[in-house]
């Protein structure tokens, strides 16, 4: 079996991307990489507003630090490779080389980053921090592991402090 270069992973915040989304939004019939999300409902965002367990929860800037450096401890003691990361308000991006299954390392670093929001007490015991589930996305090509490493680093608008992880070619 052939390994990839990297995964490149996606995550909401809870509440923050809802099914409707007027950006669209994935569901069964729209999840395939580079396919269109499925359309804009505002009826289904507002039935799953209602639904909602718990307030939408956003990453301001000391979330988002503590969040890369849980991200960053995961990788160190699993022995991962992180070439890129980038918290936003609303979500998070991280490009990562690992010989474990992406979903495997989604769930991980969801984990470590919400003990460390409840430790650094930047989260309540009690709060939903992250959406279910996310983007697993398999690196294959120099080009498409280039693409999204200046994606994560470059285009997700003003930089992080401390800024992104950029760590370029994987395996050097």
């Amino acid at each position: 079996m052939n390994t990839p270069l990297a995964y490149f992973l996606s995550w909401h915040a809870y509440g923050t991307w809802l099914p409707g989304h007027y950006r669209g939004y994935v569901d069964d019939e729209h999840r395939q990489f580079g396919e269109a999300f499925a359309d804009a409902d505002p009826k289904i965002v507002l039935a799953v507003q209602q639904e909602m367990s718990h307030p939408v929860f956003r990453l301001d800037e000391p979330r988002r630090v503590a969040v890369q450096e849980a991200v960053d401890e995961v990788c160190r003691y699993r022995g991962w490779q992180l070439f890129a990361f980038n918290a936003r308000t609303t979500h998070a991006h991280a490009v990562v080389a690992a010989a474990v299954s992406p979903e495997k390392v989604l769930g991980d670093f969801k984990a470590y980053a919400t003990r460390r929001l409840r430790r650094d007490g930047l989260a309540d015991a009690d709060s939903r921090v992250w959406a279910t589930h996310g983007s697993t996305i398999y690196v294959w090509q120099p080009g498409h592991f280039n693409a999204v490493l200046e994606y994560v680093v470059a285009r997700q608008g003003v930089p992080m402090t401390p800024p992104p992880i950029d760590r370029r070619e994987p395996g050097r």
